[in-house]
């Protein structure tokens, strides 16, 4: 994880045993010693530590090192920062940092010179001196959700609106570094971030593509997820997790190289039911980077995969299995088309235009009363219709 923020030179890691964790600074203190000295010698300014941390054991063991330290959710929030492009994305990140930071910058660093504040973690020569109190922090976050409340406001408009259009949505998701938006790229054509690096996209991504012999879709990319990943974090990133929630299809896309990836997925499955997504929503399991694997591995996946309804095999870096995999999705999505006669007042202006730009009128006549239509459309066009 530690690869994916930018400017941090990996040294070294070490799996450190707890039999029982000390409230004062995690490890015992001879592991306290020893684990300082290794870092003292080798000139380590950052470590890293893959759990929590409660700000008493992060400042003893800064106090003890003599150097920075980030706990599982400090390093994420770090990553979640550089990420982070839309104005909805940054709010969220500030306002989970801060929520994050409250206890430490109040009680563990009331004491310091140097206080450590915002987003600078990592910080370096010159970091910002801050003298902030809890009052300051409550105030901040205050002023943060009144402007998170804007942008959310402007975003459900923009649902709202996209509601009225019949095209269904399909949402990506799959755990980060899965190969989510180098698909999406693939399948729309757009320039989205895709490395192979955590957390790549943060923020969400959508497209209107015309799938080949099916009908036009909304194509969502979503933030990767991860295990044991803070609730306050998933949170701060609903905007991409609310388009699972009104997705029509969802796409569950896998790192079916990584030696995790079955434990990966039930992490995804794990997240996607507390996120409370509806079990009747369908959904497509795709295995992701075939150009991974050795010949006889990738044999016995497409064996398995041809066994497994919903399974697909694909490389989207390479394009091998995306041809069958949008037939499918197309497949899943082309509602049945019905005639049916419509009348409509003169009135209706609006709804009659509506009509006529979704291409469903066969002919119109016009009489003293209004309009009777003959229409030609879907279930799904039918309820975009009722709900204008």
């Amino acid at each position: 994880m530690a690869a994916a923020l930018p400017g941090l030179d990996v040294l070294g890691a070490d799996i450190v045993r707890l039999t029982k964790p000390r409230p004062a600074t995690l490890f015992g203190p001879g592991k306290v010693d020893e684990l300082g000295a290794q870092l003292a010698a080798a000139e380590i300014e950052l470590v890293l530590v893959d759990g929590p941390l409660t700000p008493v054991q992060q400042r003893n063991l800064e106090r003890d090192w003599k150097v920075k330290i980030l706990d599982r959710t400090g390093l994420i929030l770090e990553i979640f920062s550089d990420r982070a492009r839309t104005r909805e994305g940054v709010l969220q990140v500030e306002m989970a940092a801060l929520s994050y930071q409250r206890t430490r910058l109040v009680r563990a660093w009331t004491h310091l010179e140097r206080q450590r504040g915002g987003l600078g973690f990592v910080g370096g020569p010159g970091e910002t001196q801050i003298e902030a109190d809890r009052r300051a922090i409550d105030e901040q976050l205050t002023r943060l959700r009144r402007q998170l409340d804007k942008v959310v406001r402007t975003r459900e408009l923009h649902r709202a609106a996209r509601a009225k259009v019949p095209f269904p949505i399909v949402a990506l998701v799959g755990y980060t570094n899965a190969g989510k938006s180098t698909l999406f790229n693939r399948v729309t054509g757009a320039a989205v971030m895709a490395k192979d690096m955590l957390f790549a996209t943060l923020d969400p991504t959508m497209r209107a593509i015309d799938l080949p012999d099916g009908p036009r879709i909304i194509l969502s990319d979503t933030v990767g997820f991860i295990s044991a990943l803070p609730t306050e974090l998933v949170a701060a990133f609903r905007a991409t997790l609310e388009e699972v929630l009104s997705a029509d299809l969802i796409v569950h896309v896998r790192d079916i190289a990584d030696p995790e990836s079955d434990a990966q997925a039930e992490d995804v499955r794990e997240i996607v039911e507390s996120l409370g997504v509806d079990k009747a929503i369908p959904q497509i399991e795709v295995w992701n980077k075939l150009d991974r694997l050795t010949a006889d591995r990738a044999a016995a996946l497409e064996a398995q995969a041809a066994r497994t309804p919903d399974v697909h095999l694909v490389s989207a870096l390479t394009g091998a299995g995306i041809a069958p995999l949008l037939a499918d999705i197309a497949d899943r999505l082309s509602d049945p088309v019905q005639d049916e006669t419509l009348r409509l007042a003169f009135s209706d202006g609006r709804r009659r235009a509506w009509l006529f730009d979704q291409g469903v009128v066969q002919d119109e006549r016009q009489d003293e009363d209004g309009f009777t239509l003959n229409l030609r459309w879907t279930d799904r066009q039918k309820a975009r219709f009722g709900a204008l």
